[in-house]
């Protein structure tokens, strides 16, 4: 019995000839383990996307960033992420928080390589690994349902010009995000950030808008 088709994917897999082709990926590749090969592939990346599923039952995907080795493989079976400071809105966290079901995509454009993880998701505020995840706010744990390695076709080759200035530092120390300037949010950010955007200078939102579609790093 397929782990991963259902009545939909074999209809389409029976329309195109493809069922024993796909069965014989599936009994190939598909693990239910982390391997060690697999283990140092994600743990080497610096990004990922997030699929989860809001109360509404819409899926959503978010992409995450970090400094490279972010995520990590505890065990066989369980993977652990940050959660950073962001817009406020929590929704891929707040997702997994009540419908547990989530997939992940590990990608590297240089090599090209990727890997996708389906899993169940915890998130916490008080995980114990917490205090090693320096500008955390929350750690997310996967535990492990299926992973599986796809082929690099149709992965574009991109070269990474430099790391965000925004990701945590080693101290947990972070850099008050560009549009947390702008002058009609003031009134709904924290006072420590109001008192750093004042600091910085307060910016209109066309300001910050024009930053973004220039590319400027302080966007």
């Amino acid at each position: 019995m397929s782990r991963l088709f259902g009545k939909q994917h074999r209809e389409l897999q029976d329309a195109f000839g493809t069922r024993k082709m796909a069965d014989r990926i599936e009994e190939m590749i598909c693990l239910t383990e982390f391997s060690d090969e697999a283990k140092a592939f994600i743990e080497a990346q610096d990004m990922f996307c997030l699929a989860s599923v809001d109360h509404n039952g819409r899926p959503t995907v978010s992409y995450k960033g970090g400094a490279a080795g972010f995520v990590r493989i505890i065990d066989g079976k369980t993977l652990v992420f940050p959660s950073y400071d962001g817009n406020g809105m929590y929704l891929s966290v707040g997702n997994a928080a009540a419908n547990r079901d989530v997939g992940m995509l590990f990608i590297s454009f240089e090599k090209p390589h990727r890997i996708r993880v389906q899993g169940t998701a915890t998130v916490a505020l008080d995980d114990p690994l917490l205090p090693e995840f320096p500008g955390a706010e929350l750690l997310g744990r996967v535990t492990l349902s299926e992973m599986w390695q796809n082929c690099p076709r149709y992965i574009h080759r991109y070269q990474k010009l430099e790391t965000s200035r925004y990701v945590p530092k080693p101290t947990g120390e972070t850099t008050l995000a560009g549009w947390k300037k702008i002058d009609i949010l003031q009134d709904v950010i924290t006072p420590a950030e109001q008192e750093k955007a004042q600091k910085e200078g307060l910016i209109d939102i066309d300001d910050w808008m024009d930053k973004v579609k220039a590319g400027d790093p302080a966007a």
